[in-house]
């Protein structure tokens, strides 16, 4: 056991060989976390009960459900439209995570080791903050935005390319099921990079600035130092960035609802979509569920993993440090 003393020479506790506050008041603590659980489990565990019960009987939402067991899981694997809508939502996940956190990135390093340095912090700041707007926008209304600028014949894009003379560029960016899901996640790409933008800045606060410093004195140019520096600094927020946009990703609904419906012709379908037209087009309740069910347990695998990268990294990090 050892005694917590603070600077004055009071006695404020005793911990265990582990590090850790006695049991009377481990105890204590885990009254503050009932709120908390208690929330936890109605509104995620016990619907997800729910949905997962659903999920094993045939119904139309009316009625009294059919038991129908794993029946709709073998159907799941057989049916041609579900993987197609999972293909897509990888291509959501290079749009809405490995885009993102590349370029968010070099514009985070760019901002803190050189546009503050050079320009005064105020400015870096206001473009952080203009980086950031389209997380702050209503995806609704970034998706109206959006359908307006890649409308065909008058929208802003079309219009801007036969001003400059490359009007054979025009194209039916929404509407053309070769193209229809680069449109959408060229729209993506703008609404999440502002996440990873201001999550790595805050990660580079905490860098020895002394760093930055020595490999300037040496000669190191800012792209050495971005990679020598930035990178391996920042390693904890990176995973964070990643697991957290896949995850946005794979869950992705109210931009491809807002821009395209999931047309055309089920070119830019994704699983989330393909589970709400499942439960109220065509009202096939136990259907959707199986397919919400097969999508929550793939983005708690995907968290899992990503939580225990970051731990890697974060005691990697700590000891690198001792």
């Amino acid at each position: 056991m050892t005694v917590t003393v603070e600077r004055d020479g009071r006695v404020t506790g005793k911990q265990d060989r582990a590090g850790r506050p006695p049991r009377r008041h481990r105890d204590s603590y885990a009254l503050f976390l009932l709120p908390g659980i208690l929330a936890f489990l109605a509104v995620v565990i016990v619907p997800f009960l729910m949905n997962t019960a659903v999920s094993l009987t045939e119904w139309q939402g009316v009625g009294s459900p059919k038991w129908t067991g794993l029946a709709n899981y073998r159907e799941l694997m057989d049916d041609s439209e579900f993987w197609a809508s999972f293909r897509h939502s990888l291509f959501m996940v290079v749009a809405m995570a490995a885009i993102p956190t590349a370029l968010g990135l070099v514009l985070a390093a760019a901002l803190f080791d050189f546009v503050g340095k050079h320009f005064g912090a105020r400015l870096a700041a206001v473009l952080r903050a203009c980086f950031y707007l389209p997380q702050v926008l209503p995806i609704a209304v970034a998706g109206i935005v959006w359908s307006w600028i890649l409308a065909p014949g008058n929208g802003a894009l079309d219009a801007l390319l036969k001003a400059v003379g490359l009007g054979s560029w025009q194209q039916d960016w929404l509407g053309d099921p070769d193209i229809a899901l680069y449109s959408v996640m060229g729209v993506m790409v703008w609404v999440q990079i502002g996440f990873p933008l201001v999550v790595f800045m805050a990660g580079l606060q905490r860098v020895d600035p002394q760093l930055y410093e020595a490999a300037e004195l040496d000669g190191a140019g800012w792209w050495r130092r971005f990679l020598h520096i930035t990178l391996p600094q920042i390693r904890p927020e990176i995973y964070v960035v990643l697991t957290w946009c896949t995850i946005a990703a794979l869950k992705v609904f109210g931009a491809v609802y807002v821009l395209t419906k999931g047309g055309p012709g089920g070119a830019t379908d994704v699983p989330s979509y393909f589970s709400f037209t499942t439960f109220f087009e065509k009202t096939q309740v136990g259907y959707g569920s199986a397919i919400s069910t097969v999508l929550t347990v793939i983005i708690l695998a995907l968290a899992l993993i990503g939580l225990k990268l970051q731990t890697r990294a974060e005691d990697a990090e700590e000891g690198a440090r001792t």
